[in-house]
């Protein structure tokens, strides 16, 4: 099962794609591709780290995602990546627009081909206003393509705003 679960910041996202993932009854991979650039980012993380149960193998990549998910790759493997939309922004910030483009076609390719059990967390971030300067609208358009790639992607697609899980795309019923 390949499950996207999307959200506003502190919506319960998160949580949420965490006990999607710990119901799957395999071992556990949660892939961070967060990077600690000031003290609130290290309070976030630090947050996600007690929250995680410690039998839970933990890799931390902010770009290289496709070659993480690829090694990965196994139908006895159950995998959270938390989140799109900061590894996006790592990528962003990279400034190398080949890259950019190579790494989001590796990870497309390697989501579509995903033998195990798949929860990716990203941040629905259309709903607000458009952004006043180019990158932040850069970004936005990059989170709206992927998110959109993604769902296309998975069996399921979960919208969780204060708390609450809606689904947004179930897989058909046999």
């Amino acid at each position: 099962m390949k499950h996207l679960v999307l959200g506003g910041v502190r919506s319960g996202k998160s949580a949420y794609a965490e006990a999607q993932i710990a119901a799957c009854d395999k071992p556990v991979c949660y892939v961070a591709t967060s990077q600690i650039w000031d003290e609130d980012m290290a309070e976030r993380v630090s947050l996600h780290q007690t929250r995680r149960p410690s039998e839970w193998k933990l890799i931390e990549e902010p770009l290289a995602l496709a070659k993480v998910l690829d090694s990965l790759n196994s139908p006895e493997q159950a995998v959270i990546v938390e989140c799109f939309t900061l590894w996006l922004t790592n990528l962003l910030c990279l400034e190398d627009e080949a890259r950019l483009e190579q790494e989001k076609q590796d990870l497309l390719r390697v989501v579509a081909e995903f033998k195990g059990d798949l929860v990716l967390v990203s941040s629905e971030v259309g709903l607000g206003i458009m952004p006043m300067n180019a990158l932040a609208r850069r970004f936005g358009d990059e989170a709206g393509a992927m998110n959109q790639a993604l769902a296309t992607l998975t069996d399921r697609v979960t919208l969780v705003a204060a708390g609450l899980p809606m689904p947004l795309k179930s897989p058909p019923l046999l």
